[in-house]
């Protein structure tokens, strides 16, 4: 992740999730306590309310129509906290723990599965994917924490079959900049589940692969389809 834009952005996305405490312990029972979030973040955004996600901070007064283009960082992605040690305690024998590496390999191919499908359902909504800042250049921050995968793929010999109900679960935390001059705009939170089925499916790469993809083009739609919307707006003025 390159520092042309904001000066520290490994420390920026750590400082982003520490500031949003209640984000991070975000969970399908925490959902009903939405009503209690706070009306102003300590950075002064603004709650929106009625939105499509389970929470919305901007600046008010903020006009997303005037950025034609997007550049999007490289995502970070966090496990749920204590992930590693709960995992391996239910699984018998070595043969079928989780490392580290296998996490950080989970971590890098949804970090660049994110960059795909939002790179592509942006551009099919007519919004341009740049490198480059500019004054019509939103630039996105995302991450994904609270990640847990019921059944990761881990590729190695002498496991069964492993039947789930679901993929997993995941948080979207993503801020929104002025790509020109560094100014967040707005952040993002959402946490999302996989679907559940009433029969358990065979859990593998491809199947946590699908589940995630349907989570990310949900995010990347939403976005895409309200920067549409602010263009037009801006348009009709």
């Amino acid at each position: 992740m390159k520092p042309i834009l904001l000066s520290k952005p490994v420390s920026a996305v750590t400082r982003a999730v520490a500031c949003v405490t209640l984000a991070c312990a975000l969970s399908a029972p925490l959902m009903a306590k939405k009503s209690e979030l706070p009306e102003v973040s300590s950075d002064g955004l603004h709650l929106v309310p009625d939105t499509k996600v389970y929470a919305v901070y901007a600046k008010q007064g903020i006009a997303l129509g005037q950025y034609t283009k997007v550049k999007l960082l490289d995502c970070y992605v966090q496990f749920k906290d204590n992930y590693q040690r709960e995992y391996n305690m239910d699984e018998i024998g070595l043969q079928g723990r989780i490392s580290t590496q296998d996490m950080e390999t989970i971590k890098q191919r949804l970090a660049e599965e994110f960059r795909k499908v939002f790179t592509e359902q942006l551009q099919k909504a007519g919004h341009q994917v740049v490198d480059e800042a500019g004054p019509d250049v939103l630039l996105l921050r995302p991450a994904i924490i609270n990640l847990d995968v019921t059944a990761p793929d881990l590729m190695k010999s002498g496991r069964g079959n492993t039947y789930v109900n679901s993929a997993g679960q995941m948080t979207l935390y993503m801020e929104l900049y002025d790509s020109a001059s560094s100014e967040l705009l707005a952040r993002i939170i959402d946490p999302e589940a996989g679907q559940e089925g009433g029969f358990g499916f065979v859990a593998s790469r491809v199947t946590n692969q699908r589940e995630a993809d349907l989570i990310l083009r949900r995010w990347a739609d939403l976005l895409g389809a309200h920067l549409s919307s602010a263009q037009q707006q801006v348009a009709g003025q």
